[in-house]
């Protein structure tokens, strides 16, 4: 897709009932992302995942998913990489692992057969001349390493651009991205607003399923408390 100019519209979901959904709606790429933890779970921080929960959420969403390739974080706090990754791709059924890590780790995921999509380190790179050096070098290095995609958060016009023009795999922009990258990738519970935070934030979205389902709710509990006749099965 990069070779031919197409962008790359990538997701992050956690269960198995919107993994059908987007891989319905045809993104081509569906991350399951250790954010999971404070999304949907409750947890304070991403570092909270355990590598087993991970593997569950990817199992879940590898039965939603029957044409997108499909990515799975791993968890922060891992020693043995090349095991975990094993056991992801393995076990969780993941076509990629999501990995932040430098060139050694990727390296040695690469070489046990798992594709790799790695963390861009270079956050908040802004136009200057040796942040945009350092961007560029240190996405060498990963390619180099055997990354198979790359992950640049935050990347800028300028940088962003470099970045991009200097590998030749896929530059996917998560938080702070824009359109000059090859792809980007998004939560879907932001993107639709399926948080509870979605109902009293004015952020932009795609949708707000979270006031849908309040609305609804609160309308099924008048019918109850009414005496009428639920909706649904």
């Amino acid at each position: 897709m990069k070779r031919e100019g197409r962008k790359i519209a990538g997701v992050v979901v956690y269960d198995y009932q919107m993994a059908q959904i987007v891989d319905r709606a045809g993104v081509d790429i569906v991350s399951v992302g250790d954010s999971v933890g404070m999304n949907m779970w409750g947890h304070d921080s991403e570092r909270d995942v355990t590598l087993d929960q991970m593997v569950l959420v990817c199992k879940a969403v590898r039965r939603g998913v029957t044409r997108a390739l499909v990515s799975c974080d791993m968890p922060g706090r891992i020693d043995d990489v090349v095991a975990a990754a094993r056991v992801l791709a393995g076990d969780g059924g993941a076509d990629m692992v999501k990995v932040e890590a430098g060139p050694e780790s990727i390296r040695a995921i690469a070489r046990a057969g798992i594709a790799v999509w790695a963390q861009l380190g270079g956050q908040g790179a802004g136009g200057r001349g040796q942040e945009i050096e350092d961007a560029v070098s240190e996405a060498t290095r990963l390619e180099e390493a055997g990354a198979s995609l790359l992950d640049f958060r935050h990347s800028g016009p300028i940088a962003g651009v470099a970045v991009t023009n200097a590998v030749s795999i896929p530059v996917i922009g998560g938080l702070g991205g824009g359109p000059w990258l090859d792809g980007r990738v998004r939560a879907v519970v932001n993107a639709v607003g399926y948080t509870a935070a979605a109902l009293d934030d004015s952020a932009d979205r795609y949708a707000n399923v979270a006031r849908v389902a309040l609305d609804a709710i609160t309308t099924y509990a008048d019918d109850v408390r009414a005496g009428r006749q639920v909706r649904g099965k």
